[in-house]
């Protein structure tokens, strides 16, 4: 298992980023969460299978339709960081 950490920057708040996020990490079977920060990124703590995260992280590069991404910024996570299920905050 691996886990990364995700912000992504641009227009990403108020246009369902979090909760797709939500639906297409569900689908690759990740946990964890994706959050509105107060500076007007989003942060996404995933784990799950490597292919897996490689998936997202080039999901989150587009986001949902009405989403702008200018940037994403990776780190790497400790699993056991990351809780059960994936949630929005």
């Amino acid at each position: 298992m691996t886990a990364a950490r995700f912000l992504v920057s641009g227009r990403v708040q108020g246009v369902f980023f979090r909760a797709s996020t939500r639906t297409r990490a569900r689908e690759l079977g990740l946990r964890g969460h994706a959050l509105n920060l107060p500076d007007g990124r989003v942060e996404v703590l995933a784990a799950g299978l490597p292919d897996a995260l490689e998936a997202l992280a080039e999901w989150l590069r587009q986001g949902p339709p009405g989403a702008r991404v200018e940037a994403v910024e990776r780190t790497p996570a400790a699993p056991g960081d990351v809780g059960e299920g994936f949630h929005v905050g």
